[in-house]
């Protein structure tokens, strides 16, 4: 039998013991996860949401006592939408920084710019935004997408047109590499439905004016505008410069919708239409709780690109608690096997990292409001087919 004197001090040093080893756990670093953002250039308004995104996940998850025991904390570069920047930045990130892991840029042209600089340093690395096939097609290990296929974005406007027995087809896109995917998925989509494909037009990135191409549209009667660019501005141009010279679609899609499209244009954005990959009034849990959150923290309602970087982090979070370490290989194998729905959606990959399980939406802009109206299954609303602000029918 041990003596009351010793048993008290066994307890005292185990007590000891526990509260250091509390102590230590409380005083690790965080898990440091590095990534870049677009805050400036052409695609600062979709970087900056993402940057949000990305900034509320940390709170989020730190509020629930972190990944693996430890807080996150992200290190975000402006990479200026550029991509030399871009590359520069994840390699520092990686190899200076002493980051434990990274998160991906805004967009397919800067993720597969700094794609190669991932896959050297082996590192994890989900693409919250990026959604061209190619990117998936090069043997890649550790890249893994959200966003629905780039091929899909226009799928909505195209397949809305030949219900409504509308036939010629008008295609707009920026020479970088998600337009010219989603332009193309648009153009061989309205082929296999035998529709008429009168004009297909690249342009600059950069370019300003687009009256020569949109004359072209005019003179050929396009009857339906599908247009695919990254920049915002681009799509508010082509709308700005429609409604100058008279040019007469029946329907007008972009690749991507957000508000601000409408904030800028005012009535002159009616009955467009839009990809969106998200929508607030979606059946996903926890959506209404990461809505309310982002509009305090940022005083400006989500897009779905703020919804796509929140969305990727939890992933990623959810996917190191199952691996149970920061090992890259480990982490890849469950990203690799996970199904899971977050606010975003729903999460599967094929064995290249490429998402199966993400359809998207189309959305039009009705009485200064976003309502989904593709697909019929998660549609809240008809299309409308008013005369829209920009045509003279």
């Amino acid at each position: 039998m041990i003596p009351k004197n010793i048993l008290r001090y066994i307890i005292l040093i185990s007590t000891l013991c526990l509260f250091s080893l509390l102590i230590a756990c409380q005083s690790e670093p965080p898990i440091l996860i590095g990534a870049t953002m677009s805050e400036t250039g052409a695609y600062n308004t979709q970087g900056t949401a993402a940057k949000n995104g990305y900034l509320l996940c940390q709170d989020q998850i730190n509020n629930q006592g972190g990944i693996l025991g430890r807080n996150i904390e992200f290190l975000i570069y402006d990479d200026e939408s550029n991509t030399d920047r871009a590359i520069a930045l994840y390699e520092q990130l990686i190899t200076e920084d002493g980051t434990d892991l990274i998160m991906g840029p805004y967009g397919s042209t800067l993720t597969e710019a700094v794609a190669p600089t991932t896959e050297q340093h082996r590192m994890v690395h989900i693409s919250p935004l990026a959604a061209t096939t190619s990117i998936w097609e090069q043997g890649r290990e550790y890249l893994f997408m959200v966003l629905p296929p780039a091929e899909l974005f226009l799928a909505g406007l195209i397949e809305m047109a030949h219900e409504r027995g509308l036939n010629r087809v008008g295609i707009i896109q920026q020479n970088e590499l998600f337009p010219r995917a989603a332009g193309n998925g648009a153009m061989n989509l309205a082929t296999e439905k035998g529709m008429d494909l009168v004009l297909m037009e690249t342009y600059t990135t950069g370019t300003t004016d687009f009256s020569n191409i949109l004359n072209r549209i005019r003179d050929e009667n396009v009857e339906v505008l599908a247009m695919a660019a990254s920049p915002l501005d681009d799509f508010i141009a082509v709308v700005r410069q429609m409604k100058e010279l008279d040019v007469n679609v029946q329907m007008f899609g972009t690749s991507g919708a957000v508000t601000r499209f409408q904030e800028e244009l005012g009535a002159d954005a009616e009955y467009a239409y839009g990809l969106s990959a998200w929508e607030p009034g979606l059946p996903y849990p926890g959506i209404d709780e990461f809505v309310a959150a982002y509009e305090s923290k940022f005083d400006v309602a989500p897009s779905f690109h703020a919804a796509g970087a929140y969305g990727s982090c939890m992933i990623f979070a959810e996917a190191i608690e199952l691996a149970g370490s920061l090992d890259s290989d480990a982490i890849r194998n469950e990203l690799l096997n996970l199904e899971t729905q977050t606010i975003f959606g729903n999460y599967a990959v094929d064995e290249r990292g490429y998402q199966i399980a993400n359809d998207g939406l189309f959305i039009q802009w009705q009485d200064g409001e976003k309502a989904i109206v593709w697909p019929e299954n998660t549609a809240e609303s008809l299309p409308r087919y008013p005369t829209p602000p920009w045509s003279a029918r």
